[in-house]
């Protein structure tokens, strides 16, 4: 049985539960199976050698996801050689016409519906809901978490900067 993590966060104001355990700058990156917007499988070793900065929302049909994932999009250009992913429990149908209808092309939109697999690897699974929590993660080429950013309130913004700026030095380093 996962890890559940009690209180971690709210969503529109209400304690939920996370489940899976925290991860911390300095891990190894847990592995995951999501869902590109084709149905393959995106695994963590299908970006293996590369930095990934990896942005989660609960869906990118909502306010904040759209802005989130068009803030990552726009800061791909200062990101050469990243790999961005955006993580929701999005259909990959969903995800792919949203991506076209708003011009996403840098971004690589998976979902983790299937198994929730990502969720409950990153501790980003909302129980109360199964939708994930909002957050970053910045994982260097050998695998190792370089940032982490869970946003306490769900429906706020991360911090944008702060990861971007995370991704620049993983690719330096």
């Amino acid at each position: 049985m996962a890890q559940e993590r009690q209180g971690a966060i709210t969503f529109k104001g209400c304690s939920v539960t996370l489940v899976g355990p925290e991860v911390k700058v300095g891990d190894q990156a847990p592995d995951f199976t999501v869902l590109a917007n084709d149905l393959s499988p995106v695994t963590l070793a299908s970006s293996a050698g590369q930095v990934r900065l990896i942005s989660v929302v609960p869906s990118v049909d909502t306010g904040v996801c759209d802005a989130q994932t068009r803030r990552f999009n726009e800061a791909a250009a200062q990101l050469d050689n990243a790999v961005i992913l955006t993580v929701s429990m999005d259909l990959p149908f969903a995800q792919k016409r949203w991506c076209a209808a708003a011009g996403i092309e840098q971004v690589q939109t998976v979902s983790d519906y299937r198994d929730a697999s990502f969720g409950t690897a990153y501790g980003m699974l909302i129980k109360e809901l199964r939708l994930l929590a909002r957050g970053v993660f910045v994982v260097d080429r050998n695998d190792k978490v370089t940032y982490v950013e869970y946003v306490p309130e769900a429906t706020d913004h991360p911090n944008y900067e702060a990861a971007i700026e995370a991704a620049k030095k993983a690719l330096l380093g």
